[in-house]
């Protein structure tokens, strides 16, 4: 974990294109006196998924899911917390809950509201941490990592990435990105296949080889740009585009 006070670093979030935005992995210590940090470090097997959150100046309501085999004494110990408002349940299902807390003061959330970052849903929370992922403008990540250090809340950035329709428009050639969709339309990667090669190739008016060649270029280029995501800093980006 970063010492306080943190911000992130300049050259992670600086960009000089206008059309490319960071996107960013948080592990985020929840502050010990917010129930969620209370209840998630007294049951530190379970997982709590946030599916929604609505937060504003002196109140935050979630809606979470979580599996528990002992959930009457999880909603137990949520109701004692003195910064629980209200609690409903929702929906149960065997070990299944989905719950709606209210809480007053919502430390961890008033960050985000107020710099108007929204971290994607569902995240999970997990004895006494949460995992965020946002996609924001450099400068509203910058905030976030200041109002952040400002409450005292600790967070471990694990990755900062940027992206935009600048890449996305370059990723393929038009030929390439022409026959990738023509064969997604008429279901050539559907399952089952209900369009051949050959229907495809006829579609865009190319030969059978020709249109194998384009797509398994563009399919390592999709691929490379996957494994580079969510599998490792490798870039696709090298890859030849045609």
């Amino acid at each position: 974990m970063f010492a306080l006070p943190v911000s992130f670093p300049a050259h992670l979030v600086s960009t000089t294109d206008r059309f490319r935005m960071p996107h960013t992995k948080l592990i985020v210590t929840i502050p010990e006196e917010t129930w969620i940090h209370g209840v998630s470090t007294a049951h530190p097997d379970i997982e709590f998924t946030v599916v929604a959150t609505l937060a504003g100046e002196t109140t935050g309501i979630a809606l979470l899911e979580c599996t528990a085999s002992n959930g009457s004494e999880v909603l137990v110990d949520i109701e004692r917390r003195e910064d629980v408002t209200d609690l409903d349940l929702l929906w149960t299902h065997d070990d299944e809950l989905l719950l709606q807390v209210e809480t007053e003061a919502p430390v961890l959330l008033t960050p985000v509201w107020r710099t108007g970052v929204l971290p994607q849903t569902p995240f999970v929370v997990r004895d006494g941490e949460v995992t965020w992922e946002l996609t924001t403008t450099s400068g509203r990540l910058s905030r976030l990592g200041d109002r952040l250090a400002d409450a005292e809340i600790r967070f471990d950035i694990e990755y900062v990435r940027t992206f935009g329709t600048d890449f996305a428009s370059h990723l393929l050639t038009d030929r390439q990105r022409q026959l990738v969709l023509a064969a997604f339309e008429r279901g050539y990667y559907a399952t089952p296949r209900t369009a051949t090669l050959t229907e495809v190739a006829e579609s865009v008016g190319i030969s059978k080889a020709t249109a194998s060649d384009t797509l398994h270029r563009a399919e390592g280029r999709i691929i490379d740009w996957f494994i580079g995501e969510h599998v490792t800093n490798h870039s696709g980006a090298d890859r030849p585009l045609d």
